[in-house]
């Protein structure tokens, strides 16, 4: 599986962004497809993710950011609204290997990754 995100950029305190992932080789529709990030110097986290049954987000995230996953183009996308410079990352996009109903919020739990856009939020 290769995952190949898009979308990320620099944007004003208040902005929005829409980031993309495509998904080639696998099984995609019945698996878990989550965003994470990692901001400088600090550990990669959880932000979002999404599978046929649900979502889950990160609390600081949770009303602004939104994730959706379109099957039949075998894509994930997050659209984050409202942004402030502590959403400041490079965002990365993930997949599991394996189906589940709600969708895993725990890194180790995610065994494909794309290589990452980078988000810039100005204050």
């Amino acid at each position: 599986v290769q995952l190949q995100a898009s979308g990320g950029g620099l944007v004003q305190a208040g902005g929005t962004l829409r980031l993309s992932c495509a998904a080639s080789g696998g099984t995609f529709s019945g698996v878990a497809m989550g965003w994470f990030r990692q901001a400088p110097g600090k550990e990669r986290e959880f932000v979002a993710a999404v599978t046929s049954i649900g979502t889950n987000y990160r609390p600081s995230v949770k009303g602004r950011f939104t994730i959706s996953r379109d099957n039949a183009k075998k894509s994930v996308n997050l659209q984050m609204n409202s942004l402030k410079p502590e959403d400041t990352a490079i965002y990365y996009c993930a997949s599991t290997d394996r189906r589940y109903g709600l969708p895993p919020v725990v890194e180790t739990a995610y065994a494909y990754w794309g290589q990452g856009t980078q988000v810039t939020v100005s204050s």
